[in-house]
């Protein structure tokens, strides 16, 4: 049976707003399950002296088995990697290769195919240069991480297929390499199933903005790419920009929709034709800004600056603005699994890594 769930802010007037409307206060239903402990998988629990930090998982074709890959302390060394086979109820903790522990920050986990059909499971972690390794027997062996000499802030956050089987990854830059303002989105694309990358160009820019930790993501019919940023100068809303020629050409970029603005966003579609999106909470003005929510709406509300259905506030966060980083997984059943790092209790034990499990017709029944 549901738990009562408590509904933080709703509007009884219409619950859209015009992109470019400077309108910076909550305009859609927030729910609260963040107190349902019988959601939550811990996967990797901090203590005092270790903190779990900056998870993504990936999904593998099988639609059960998950990988999750994270960095101890905040963008620090990479290497805890675990696994599940029952699609994130259970996990085990995978032994990883010694230079896992020689590149650093905020690594990524991708299930990239070749165009003749070989899979590879992939990790890229932000230094030194954006490093690299790949499995090709499902995790058991790895490849040396190598550069791939792109200097940035974070490695790929983002890789989306084109139509023609390459991939287009996207990530961001500060100025001399650094990370500070003002922030700029770069791209590179692969030919070969990301073994190797051609050079990068930049992509995506805003005068008095800071763009990054992008997202990308077809539209319903397949023949637009949507770009949602993370702004990090606080300076109001997400930025976001859509290519119409497979990432050759970007729009400029513009605010998202209230309901969107957070940090490093990752999308999934339902099988409804819905999108939810998990991400660190930083809209102004929000009632959860700072904790780990989704937000539940059509790419349609997204590119017409709509707010969207509502966001669900998924995990407390006792530390602050420091969660997100998420993973989001769509298994068979309907089942998302959202991961996160978080301060997941009060007291001196660290950030752990947390998964949160939810469907959504359990959320669109209360409204």
């Amino acid at each position: 049976m549901l738990k009562k769930r408590v509904v933080l802010a709703a509007l009884t007037a219409c619950l859209s707003v015009a992109t470019n409307a400077q309108t910076y206060q909550p305009n859609l239903p927030i729910l609260d399950v963040s107190s349902e402990k019988n959601r939550h998988i811990v996967i990797a629990r901090g203590t005092e002296e270790t903190y779990q930090g900056h998870p993504t998982t990936v999904l593998m074709p099988d639609g059960k088995t998950l990988f999750c890959v994270w960095s101890f302390d905040h963008g620090g060394k990479c290497g805890p990697l675990a696994k599940s086979t029952d699609g994130g109820l259970k996990w085990e903790a995978i032994s990883t290769p010694a230079d896992w522990s020689t590149v650093f920050n905020c690594p990524s986990i991708y299930n990239l195919e070749d165009k003749n059909g070989k899979s590879r499971l992939m990790v890229f972690a932000a230094r030194p240069g954006m490093s690299q390794t790949w499995s090709e027997d499902g995790g058991k062996t790895w490849t040396p991480f190598k550069s791939l000499g792109k200097p940035c802030v974070m490695a790929f956050s983002s890789i989306v297929r084109l139509q023609n089987g390459d991939y287009l990854g996207l990530y961001h830059r500060g100025p001399d390499d650094k990370d500070r303002s003002p922030l700029k989105i770069w791209q590179s694309i692969s030919k070969d199933g990301g073994v190797t990358w051609e050079e990068s160009v930049l992509v995506g820019e805003m005068e008095g903005r800071s763009p990054c930790e992008p997202a990308v993501f077809r539209s319903p019919n397949g023949k637009e790419l949507l770009c949602i940023m993370r702004e990090n100068q606080r300076k109001g809303r997400s930025l976001m920009m859509v290519s119409n020629d497979e990432g050759k050409t970007w729009s400029k970029p513009v605010e998202t929709p209230w309901g969107l603005t957070g940090d490093r966003h990752m999308v999934r579609y339902l099988p409804d034709g819905r999108l939810v999106s998990v991400f660190r909470d930083m809209a102004p003005n929000s009632p959860t800004k700072g904790h780990f929510v989704a937000w539940v709406g059509t790419y349609s509300d997204i590119i017409n600056g709509l707010s969207g259905q509502y966001r669900i506030k998924l995990l407390h966060n006792f530390a602050g603005p420091d969660c997100g980083y998420p993973g989001l997984e769509l298994l068979p059943d309907g089942t998302l699994v959202a991961t996160t790092y978080i301060k997941y209790e009060p007291g001196k034990k660290k950030h752990s890594v947390v998964s949160v499990r939810f469907k959504l017709e359990e959320f669109d029944k209360m409204l």
